[in-house]
């Protein structure tokens, strides 16, 4: 079955979530760095356990929690003004350097969409200002289902949105266990490996992996 369907998760994959180590070392000077680090653990980490708990945040208020805790853990000064500072960076990720040529390149082969945990309030002003909008058709947030991938019904969210079988649905992540669930759900996968890690031991084994999202030219030429 052809693919219909290029779907792009958003952090880690098309924008560089730790590009607010910028921001965080102006505000926290060698503290920064480490900072960056453990707000995005704890942002992942939040949504497993708030999908766990059966308690649903949207990724907003999840990511301002998780950014609250590392400040706490790292016996850093809280600042509301630094906290509205570090937030709206979120609005201002760096794109990494091949994505606007490799989503070119998909233009005519399917529909292309971003399907992310990141709630709209934190994505369309991200796309916005990165200049990503005139090369994606669809956003999809699991917030219109509040459930957080990896779970199957997020994911099924895409098929509905985009009217399309699960066979007919590309899914790029550089998350491991976002592939995973991808795959198990009946995506095919390919795996934007940026850090070069192991596959997780899920028995869910990637369709392809590439080391960035030049990639894309293995399945559409």
């Amino acid at each position: 079955m052809s693919i219909k369907a290029f779907v792009f998760d958003a952090y880690g994959t098309l924008f560089d979530v730790y590009s607010v180590k910028e921001k965080c070392v102006a505000l926290y000077g060698d503290k920064g760095a480490e900072l960056s680090v453990l707000w995005r653990d704890k942002q992942v980490e939040y949504s497993f356990l708030r999908q766990l708990m059966g308690q649903y945040k949207p990724f907003s208020q999840i990511t301002q929690a998780a950014l609250k805790y590392a400040i706490h853990q790292l016996h850093l000064e809280y600042d509301a003004s630094k906290m509205v500072d570090l937030m709206k960076s979120y609005e201002h990720l760096e794109l990494y350097p091949e994505v606007v040529s490799a989503l070119k390149e998909l233009k005519g082969t399917g529909t292309v969409a971003i399907f992310s945990n990141g709630s709209r309030d934190m994505l369309d002003p991200l796309i916005e200002s990165s200049g990503l909008s005139p090369y994606v058709e669809q956003v999809i947030s699991v917030d219109e289902v509040k459930q957080y991938k990896p779970t199957p019904a997020s994911y099924t969210q895409v098929l509905n949105r985009l009217a399309v079988n699960r066979e007919e649905v590309l899914f790029f992540s550089c998350n491991g266990w976002d592939i995973s669930g991808a795959k198990s759900f009946g995506f095919r996968t390919a795996w934007i490996n940026r850090h070069h890690l192991p596959v997780e031991e899920l028995n869910q084994q990637p369709d392809s992996v590439h080391d960035d999202l030049k990639g894309i030219l293995e399945w559409i030429n």
